[in-house]
């Protein structure tokens, strides 16, 4: 693999195919290519090195607006021809992108499997709580009550949390970031990639035909201090347009809850430090919803651990060694064999 090219050598450019962008006028998803784009163009890989595979969905259109490799799939198994690619060649860069339908209903099972197993993929999951390319049906993080063809009376299931399924599923990198988030955003990724092993990042991202304003609660820029908690690893868990707001771990119910500094006798020392390896408090973090708490964005969970395709590089060069080269003829006349003779 080529070395990492210098930052001032890429821009984002670089990455921009010569395909027409087919998104819908003021989709989420204009913005998250913009913001992958930069993210690649400052971690520096040559495009010639970066793998960016998809299944099925407006998300999964992803692979041919960059000018990478790329792989349309099918419906839910993006992380499984990933999974291929990267034990094929670990040096590549491999991105996963998909949307909540995808990636968690029919493709629920592989992404399980891609964290479970520590894979060194980024997997980018955009949740726009919806199925947009199929006209707008309920998905899995549809809130209930959601209206839609498939739901034309409320949904009534309870929607699933991308965070909490990554971490359930022991993911050992899981973020959060918001589509219009041109700052944010590229920070995360950017995380997400120097993690060795399977990063899970969920990017809130608007539908602006079938599921539109879903994330006003929280997402919106005029009150986005008072409603989001970037959290910084060993920093207080402090949001508000104030800054005077904090997160405190209520020990007599073992929660969490929302204190304001200066009342009550509440002092900066009683809101909780961020820490990014406590797997419980990223588990509390992700269930935190607006508007009885902000929601929290930023890395909430980061504790790497030897990757899948590191383990099985290991294995198989302990195999070398412990076993002699053979060429192929003499492997398959070994073991159990036989010779038929005429009668």
């Amino acid at each position: 693999m080529n070395d990492i090219i210098a930052a001032a050598d890429l821009t984002p450019k670089d990455f921009i195919s010569d395909q027409e962008v087919r998104w819908c006028p003021g989709c989420g998803d204009y913005a998250i290519v913009k913001s992958v784009r930069k993210a690649l163009a400052e971690i520096g890989t040559p495009t010639e090195n970066v793998v960016f595979v998809s299944g099925i969905g407006c998300a999964a259109r992803f692979p041919y607006y960059m000018a990478t490799y790329g792989f349309h799939t099918i419906h839910g198994r993006a992380p499984a021809f990933a999974t291929g690619v990267k034990l094929a060649n670990p040096e590549l860069d491999v991105w996963v992108v998909g949307g909540d339908g995808d990636m968690l209903s029919i493709g629920g099972n592989h992404t399980l499997h891609a964290l479970r197993r520590n894979i060194d993929l980024n997997i980018l999951l955009f949740n726009n709580e919806i199925y947009g390319l199929t006209k707008g049906q309920y998905s899995p993080t549809s809130r209930e009550g959601t209206l839609s063809p498939s739901t034309p009376m409320g949904s009534i299931d309870h929607p699933v949390s991308a965070t909490s399924f990554a971490l359930g599923a022991g993911a050992r990198f899981v973020a959060r970031s918001v589509d219009t988030d041109q700052k944010h955003m590229p920070q995360v990724l950017k995380r997400a990639h120097a993690h060795k092993g399977a990063s899970f990042v969920e990017i809130f991202q608007n539908c602006i035909v079938y599921n539109d304003g879903a994330f006003d609660n929280f997402a919106v820029k005029k009150t986005a201090p008072d409603t989001q908690l970037h959290v910084e690893h060993g920093q207080p868990l402090i949001f508000g347009a104030e800054r005077n707001k904090g997160i405190r771990v209520n020990h007599d119910i073992l929660a969490l809850e929302v204190v304001t500094v200066g009342e009550n006798g509440v002092t900066i020392d009683d809101v909780q430090m961020h820490d990014q390896t406590n797997r419980t408090l990223a588990g509390w973090l992700a269930r935190m919803e607006a508007p009885e708490f902000p929601v929290a964005i930023g890395v909430l969970y980061c504790d790497p651990t030897e990757s899948y395709e590191s383990g099985v590089a290991r294995q198989i060069e302990e195999a070398k060694q412990k076993s002699p080269s053979q060429d192929l003829n003499s492997l398959l006349k070994s073991g159990h064999t036989w010779t038929v003779e005429p009668t």
